[in-house]
Formats: C-alpha cells, sequence, structure tokens
C-alpha cells in the first residue's frame, strides 16, 4: 500500500512538472525558412560562439548549417513569455539514394573506421528504417553552466526569468528528446543514431532510453562515440510518468508534420 502510494505521489509530481513545462514553452517543427533561421541561429551561438565546436562563420547571419539540414526535420522549444529559443534538435533522414549508400547520415562524415559494428552500422541496414538525431542545442540562458559568456549575446541573459519558470528548465532536455522519438515514429522510422558524449547517454537511461554504444571514442571538443537506440525497444521501456508528456508532445507535433510534409511535397512537384 505504501510503495503504491508513493508511486501515485511521484506520478502526480511528474505531471505536475510537465503540465508547468508546456504553460512555459512551445514546441514546434520549423515549417519555413524563418523558422529554420531561428534554429540555426541558435545553433551557432551554442556550437560555435559558446563550445568552439565549429568555427563561428564570419557572416552577418552568424547561422550555423550543413547539408543534412535539407533532409532534416527541425524542432525547436520557444518560451513563452519571453520568445526567446531555448532548445532546438533536427531528425535526419538518409540522405537521398544518389549521393551514395555510404553517405547516408552525419556520423557517417566522421570515418568509416570509428563505426566498427558489424550489425548496428547505417550502411547495413535498410535505408528506409534509419535516421540520426543530431544538433542538439540548449540555449545559456536555460542551462546552469556555460562556457564563454562574454563572447555571447547579452539580451537572452538580463531576461528574468522566475523561480517556477526555472523550475521547468531541466525539461528541456526531456522534451526535445521526446519530441524527436515521437518524430521517428510519426516518420516510421525504427533504427536510430547520435553521436554524443557520454553524458547524455546516462541522463536519458533515467528516463528509460537506454542507447548502445556502437562507436570508437573520437575527439570532437571533449569525447564522443556513436550511440544506437531501436525505437520498437525504446517505446517499451519508456517511463510510464513520461506516457502524458510524450503523448502530447505527439499530438502537438503530428499536424505540424503533416503540413511540413505537405510543403515539401508540393514545392518538389512545382
Amino acid at each position: 500500500m505504501e510503495a503504491a502510494q508513493k508511486k501515485e505521489k511521484t506520478s502526480n509530481t511528474a505531471l505536475d512538472a510537465f503540465t508547468s513545462f508546456n504553460d512555459d514553452f512551445i514546441i514546434s517543427i520549423a515549417v519555413n525558412e524563418n523558422e529554420k533561421y531561428r534554429i540555426y541561429k541558435l545553433r551557432h551561438e551554442v556550437y560555435c560562439q559558446e563550445i568552439g565546436y565549429h568555427p563561428a562563420q564570419i557572416t552577418n547571419l552568424n547561422i550555423e548549417s550543413d547539408i543534412h539540414d535539407a533532409h532534416s526535420i527541425h524542432c525547436l522549444i520557444e518560451h513563452r513569455r519571453s520568445g526567446l529559443a531555448a532548445g532546438c534538435l533536427r531528425l535526419v533522414l538518409p540522405a537521398p539514394l544518389h549521393e551514395g549508400k555510404m553517405k547516408r547520415l552525419p556520423l557517417q562524415d566522421f570515418g568509416q573506421q570509428t563505426l566498427p559494428h558489424e550489425v548496428l552500422h547505417p550502411a547495413k541496414l535498410p535505408y528506409e528504417s534509419i535516421c540520426e538525431i543530431s544538433r542538439f542545442a540548449i540555449a545559456r540562458a536555460f542551462r546552469h553552466k556555460a562556457i564563454n559568456h562574454e563572447t555571447l549575446t547579452p539580451s537572452a541573459f538580463d531576461y528574468q526569468f522566475t523561480a517556477t519558470e526555472r523550475k521547468t528548465f531541466p525539461l528541456i532536455v526531456i522534451a526535445l528528446f521526446l519530441a524527436t522519438y515521437a518524430l521517428v515514429g510519426l516518420m516510421k522510422k525504427r533504427h536510430v543514431f547520435a553521436m554524443m558524449e557520454p553524458r547524455l547517454p546516462r541522463l536519458l537511461s533515467m528516463s528509460g532510453f537506454k542507447f548502445t554504444k556502437i562507436g570508437e571514442t573520437i575527439e570532437m571538443h571533449g569525447k564522443r562515440n556513436a550511440f544506437y537506440i531501436d525505437h520498437s525497444k525504446a517505446e517499451k521501456e519508456m517511463h510510464d510518468e513520461l506516457m502524458p508528456f510524450y503523448l502530447h508532445i505527439r499530438e502537438t507535433l503530428e499536424p505540424q508534420l503533416k503540413e511540413l510534409l505537405e510543403t515539401k511535397h508540393s514545392s518538389s512537384i512545382a
């Protein structure tokens, strides 16, 4: 009886936290170029200005983009009250077949020698079933820790968040992953890859998402490895308390994804 009450209390606490998150943040798919620009700008702030993952581009646009963006679905989390971009992530679909089977996903750009797994390799799995989680970024204003604060635009850091709002900030990472997980399912993909630092898979495992390390360690402003997760298996292992949050995100993104795919289809036949 005591265990059941404790479980119910935990579920109610989680539900309250997710409700607060939904009150404070908007999650959306980038359909047009203006929406994508906001995401590329956030990526520039995090990847180029802050951690130096890529050299900052000498351009008035201050964006970070690559060739894989053209065949990706981009997701943004925005803080409602301030309008600030809080986090972003993309789901990379395999590159068009005419570009070659060996260059389907971004993690293959790092060389075949870093992906020694005999089975869990993008080039060895069905083309229609693979995808990659990539360009995971959370704005510094929504994190506790960051690098090179003096190089960043100060406006976001001048904004006064309430104590209640700050309590929901740790959920951004989970919301981003659940959004991508929802998109994987909606796009009917199964084999999900990601190039991540070891800390992130450990964090996600606490929510029931257990990634398998399939690549050798490489140095990219810190240690990184290629990881893999089977979407059908992850669906069964997701913690129960996440399900309401996940379903809300999926229901929010499904019509947006439909709009995106219809827009792409119209552009391809125009």
